[in-house]
C-alpha cells in the first residue's frame, strides 16, 4: 500500500459535453460514480492481497520462500501493466473504454481466482492452474485501469475549476485508504472465522472481492451518460521511445565526418523537434535518479509477505479484548498515513526549517529511505525474538530427538552420540538434542537404566526429523517407542495437539472441531490443530464412560502432548509441553510499521513531487510509467533474495536495510550533484522558436497531446 499515484489529465475532451452538477457546486455529479468505483475496487484488490500469502502456504501448500517470490511475482505485474494500460487507454480505446473492458478482465480474474479456492474443483494442479490464471488477469486489470481512472475524474471538471479538481482527489484518495483499511480488516474475519469446506474460507475471502469488483464495473457503467470522454489522442511515451530510438539508430549510421553534438540526443533533431528533445532530456536527468529507487520498494513491499509470515509466529490477543489476525496488521499503515500527513506537512518539515536546515526533496527521500532501513532494523530485532520460541529443523543427516518418561520412576537414559540424561515420570520432556546420524537412516539401540536394572530397544531414527522418544512401563520392565513431532509452528496461529493414552481402553476426544481417537495401551493419535483459545470441560469418552477434562489454554504456535490417566478411579490428563508457545506480542510490529510509513511518507509523496514538478508538462506520463517501473522493480528484487538467498529471515531483513542504506548514500550523492529546473523555463525559451511542424514531431506548442498534471494528493493506494 502506499504508492502515490500520478493524476493525468488532458485537454482534448469534450468541450461541449455539460455535466450536471451537485447541489448547485462545481462539482459534477459523474465523480460520484468515479469515487465509489475507485473505493470497491481497492478494496478489491487490497481484500485479496491480504490473505494472498497465507493463501498460498495453507492451501497450496507452498513453503515461506516460494509463497513470498509469487507474491512479490504479482506485485511487481501489477506495476509493470499500467504501461500497457495507458498505451491502450491514449492510442486505441480512450480512457473510458478502457476502463470498461479491462475491468471486465479484472471480474473474470476475480471469479477464477475465487474457484481456484474451493476445494472440491479439482486436484492440486487445478488449483495451482487457476489461482495463477487468476492472478495474472487481476494483475492486467488492475494495473491497466491504474493510470486511467484517476485521470477520467479530473477530466469531468471545467479547466477553470481547479479547486474543485483539487479537492476531488483528496475524495478520490480518502476513497482509497477506505477501501484498503476496510478490506484488509474484513477479508481477514472471512477467510479465519468463516468455516468452509472443513477449514478456513479461502473461497469467500477471495469470493467478496469479486463481487465488490462487479458492482465497482457495474457502478461506473451506470454513470456512463454523464460523463465527458476524452478520445484517443495518441501517447506520448511512444513519441519518446521513437525519438530515442531515432537518435540512437542516426548516431549510429552517421559518417564519422559528421559534425558532432553536444547531447547524444540531438541526433534526432533531423526528424523532431528541438522542444521535444529539450523535454525528453529533462526527463532522463530525473529517471537517472529513478535508478536506486527499486531498493526502497523492495522494503516496503514486504509488509504483505515477510512482515505477515512474522505475524503468524506472534502471540495476537490483545487481553481477551479480541485476537488479532497476521493478515489484518497490514491496516496499520493505511491508518498511520493518514495521521502522519498533516503531522509532516504542518509539524515536521516547518520545525526542521525553524532550525535552518533546508528541506529539500531529494534529502526528504534520502530520510524516507534511512527511516525504511530502521524499520527493517527493528523487524530484525523483532524476528530474533520470535525464532527463540521456534525449534529449527535438523539438516540432512541429524535428526532431533527428546525423551518422555511415561513410567512409574526415574529413568537414566542412553542413546549412542547423545549425552546420558535422567528424566522424571510424566514431566516435560527433556528438550530436543541433536543426534548425527552416518546415512539418511540409522537403527540405533537405546540403553535404559532404572536402578540396577538395564533394558534396551532398538529404533529406527531418520535425519531431518524430530522424534519423541516414549518409555513406558511393560510386564517385563520397561520398553520405549519413538515417534515423530510436529515441531514447525503453524503459520494460522493454531496450536497442535496430540494424546497419549496409558488406559486399557480407547478414548474418544473432541476439541473445538478437532476429534481425536486413541487406542488403549498407549495408542496415540497424532497431532492435529486446533484453533487458539482455552478449552475446559471437554469431554473425553470410553466405551463405558464420559468425563469431563480440563486442556486450559492452547496457546500460540505452541505443540502439545495430552497423557490420558487415571488417577483416584477417575480419568484426567496431563499437558506436556513440545514446543514453546509464541510469546512475543504482536504489538512489538508498530515500531517497525511507524518507521516504515513515516519513511513512506518523505520518500513515496515527496518523490513524485519532485520528479514532476522537474519534467515538463508533456512529460508526466513518461515519469508515471517510470516511477511505477521503480515499484515493479522492488518487488523483481525481493523475489530474487527469497528464491535466492537461503538465508535466515533476520540476516535476510537486515541485509535489506544494509542494502537501503548503501542505496540511500548512493542515491545522497547522485542528489548531490543534481541540479533543480524549472520546466516553465522551456515556455521562454522557445517562445520565439516556431520549431519544427513535422508529422512524427511536436509543435512548437504541442497543444495536442498536453498533459497536465493536477495538484496531487499526498499518496494514494496504488
Amino acid at each position: 500500500m502506499g504508492k502515490s499515484d500520478f493524476k493525468l489529465d488532458t485537454e482534448g475532451h469534450d468541450k461541449k459535453h455539460k455535466s450536471p452538477k451537485l447541489c448547485g457546486t462545481n462539482y459534477p455529479v459523474s465523480i460520484a460514480f468515479i469515487v465509489v468505483n475507485e473505493f470497491c475496487e481497492r478494496f478489491s484488490y487490497y481484500g485479496m492481497k491480504a490473505v494472498l500469502t497465507l493463501y498460498f502456504i495453507h492451501y497450496l501448500h507452498w513453503d515461506k520462500d516460494l509463497s513470498t517470490a509469487v507474491y512479490h511475482a504479482f506485485s511487481s505485474l501489477c506495476y509493470f501493466t499500467p504501461v500497457l494500460g495507458a498505451l491502450i487507454a491514449d492510442s486505441w480505446l480512450g480512457k473510458f473504454k478502457t476502463i470498461i473492458y479491462l475491468s471486465i478482465l479484472y471480474v473474470i480474474g476475480h471469479v477464477v481466482k475465487s474457484v481456484g479456492a474451493i476445494p472440491d474443483v479439482g486436484d492440486s494442479t487445478v488449483h495451482i492452474a487457476l489461482s495463477m490464471i487468476g492472478l495474472i488477469l487481476i494483475a492486467f486489470g488492475t494495473g491497466g485501469i491504474k493510470p486511467c481512472v484517476a485521470a477520467f475524474g479530473g477530466d469531468q471538471f471545467e479547466q477553470q475549476h481547479t479547486e474543485e479538481r483539487r479537492k476531488f482527489f483528496s475524495i478520490f484518495y480518502m476513497s482509497i485508504n477506505a477501501g484498503s483499511v476496510l478490506s484488509t480488516v474484513i477479508t481477514p474475519i472471512l477467510r479465519g472465522d468463516v468455516q468452509c469446506f472443513g477449514g478456513d474460507c479461502y473461497a469467500l475471502a477471495f469470493g467478496v472481492p469479486a463481487v465488490l469488483m462487479v458492482i465497482a464495473l457495474i457502478v461506473f457503467i451506470a454513470g456512463s451518460g454523464l460523463y465527458k470522454k476524452s478520445p484517443p489522442e495518441g501517447n506520448v511515451l511512444v513519441q519518446v521511445c521513437k525519438c530515442i530510438g531515432f537518435a540512437i539508430s542516426n548516431r549510429w549510421n552517421s559518417s564519422r565526418k559528421s559534425p558532432s553534438r553536444e547531447h547524444w540526443l540531438d541526433w534526432a533533431e533531423d526528424k523532431y523537434s528541438k522542444r521535444l528533445i529539450q523535454e525528453i532530456k529533462m526527463v532522463l536527468r530525473v529517471l537517472v535518479l529513478f535508478i536506486p529507487l527499486p531498493m526502497f520498494w523492495a522494503l516496503f513491499d514486504q509488509q504483505g509477505s515477510r512482515w505477515t509470515l512474522q505475524a503468524t509466529r506472534m502471540n495476537m490477543d490483545f487481553g481477551g479484548a479480541f485476537v488479532l489476525k497476521p493478515d489484518q496488521m497490514q491496516m496499520l499503515n493505511a491508518l498511520l498515513i493518514l495521521v502522519f500527513i498533516p503531522i509532516f506537512d504542518l509539524g515536521v518539515y516547518p520545525l526542521v526549517g525553524l532550525c535552518r536546515i533546508k528541506v529539500t526533496p531529494l534529502r526528504k527521500m534520502t530520510m524516507g529511505m534511512l527511516f525504511a532501513a530502521l524499520a527493517f532494523c527493528a523487524a530484525t530485532i523483532v524476528e530474533v525474538n520470535v525464532i527463540k520460541t521456534v525449534v529449527e529443523p535438523p539438516p540432512a543427516k541429524q535428526c532431533l530427538v527428546q525423551v518422555l518418561n511415561l513410567a512409574d520412576r526415574d529413568l537414566t537414559v542412553h542413546i549412542p552420540g547423545v549425552s546420558e540424561v535422567t528424566v522424571k515420570p510424566y514431566e516435560d520432556p527433556t528438550g530436543y538434542t541433536t543426534l548425527s546420524l552416518p546415512g539418511d537412516k540409522e537403527s540405533l539401540t537405546v540403553k535404559i537404566t532404572s536402578g540396577t536394572n538395564v533394558y534396551t530397544c532398538s529404533e529406527n531414527f531418520g535425519d531431518e526429523k524430530a522424534y519423541s522418544l516414549i518409555l513406558r512401563n511393560t510386564q517385563s520392565g520397561v520398553t520405549c517407542e519413538l515417534v515423530k513431532d510436529q515441531i514447525t509452528k503453524s503459520e494460522s496461529g493454531d496450536a497442535y495437539l496430540r494424546f497419549i493414552n496409558t488406559l486399557s481402553n480407547s478414548v474418544n476426544i473432541t476439541v473445538g472441531e478437532t476429534n481425536f481417537y486413541a487406542a488403549g495401551g498407549y495408542g496415540i493419535d497424532h497431532n492435529k490443530t486446533v484453533e487458539r483459545g482455552e478449552y475446559n470441560g471437554i469431554i473425553c469418552a470410553t466405551p463405558s464412560k464420559e468425563w469431563a477434562v480440563d486442556l486450559g489454554l492452547l496457546d500460540f504456535g505452541a505443540s502439545y502432548t495430552f497423557i490420558v490417566t487415571e488417577e483416584n478411579n477417575a480419568v484426567t490428563v496431563k499437558k506436556v509441553v513440545d514446543v514453546e508457545a509464541n510469546n512475543v506480542h504482536i504489538a512489538w510490529q508498530i515500531p517497525q510499521y511507524v518507521l516504515l510509513t513515516a519513511g513512506e511518507v518523505m520518500f513515496s509523496v515527496t518523490g513524485l513531487e519532485f520528479s514532476y514538478s522537474q519534467a515538463p508538462a508533456s512529460m508526466k506520463s513518461v515519469l508515471q510509467a517510470g516511477w511505477l517501473m521503480t515499484v515493479a522493480f522492488g518487488n523483481v528484487i525481493v523475489l530474487i533474495v527469497a528464491e535466492g538467498a537461503g538465508m535466515e529471515q533476520w540476516v535476510e531483513f537486515l541485509l535489506f536495510a544494509a542494502l537501503l542504506v548503501g542505496v540511500s548514500i548512493i542515491f545522497s550523492i547522485m542528489a548531490y550533484f543534481y541540479t533543480y529546473v524549472y520546466p516553465e523555463e522551456l515556455d521562454k525559451m522557445f517562445s520565439q522558436d516556431n520549431g519544427d511542424n513535422n508529422e512524427t514531431g511536436f509543435k512548437k506548442d504541442p497543444s495536442d497531446i498536453v498533459y497536465k498534471i493536477h495538484e496531487l494528493p499526498k499518496t494514494t493506494k496504488m
